[in-house]
């Protein structure tokens, strides 16, 4: 078994100013499932995106916004919130409110991948990230 202590464990800052920190999986792709935090500033939004694979999104602080192809209207998120984005499925979200999103992402799959699919409309803050990368 492996304990892992959240402030032992290293952030990765990306372009658009969210911070993300890995806490299973790695670029070896030796664990089945990866797991991380990303905490995001006010008014950081995500690039409409896609993972090959489910998304299991869970609200640990602050607020914001989610939209999942399928829905016409926006998800309201907060903490005690999950979102489960099946695989192949568009999705964004954005940090709304005064203090950071905390948000903590399984993909079940042992590489993260992201399908960018459309930019516009991506907030000031946001830098799509390329496939392999650490964000959510």
């Amino acid at each position: 078994m492996v304990v892992l202590m959240h402030a032992d464990v290293p952030s990765e800052r990306n372009e658009g100013g969210a911070e993300y920190q890995t806490l299973v999986g790695d670029e070896q792709g030796s664990t089945p499932i990866r797991v991380g935090i990303q905490s995001s500033p006010p008014g950081y939004k995500t690039p409409l995106h896609s993972h090959p694979y489910m998304e299991v999104l869970t609200v640990l602080e602050g607020k914001g916004q989610a939209s999942i192809a399928g829905s016409d209207a926006l998800i309201q998120l907060e903490p005690g919130v999950t979102l489960v984005v099946p695989a192949d499925t568009p999705h964004w979200f954005v940090a709304t409110g005064n203090q950071h999103l905390k948000i903590l992402g399984i993909h079940a799959s042992p590489d993260r991948v992201v399908r960018v699919l459309d930019q516009r409309g991506v907030g000031r803050r946001d830098r799509p990230a390329p496939v392999g990368s650490s964000p959510l």
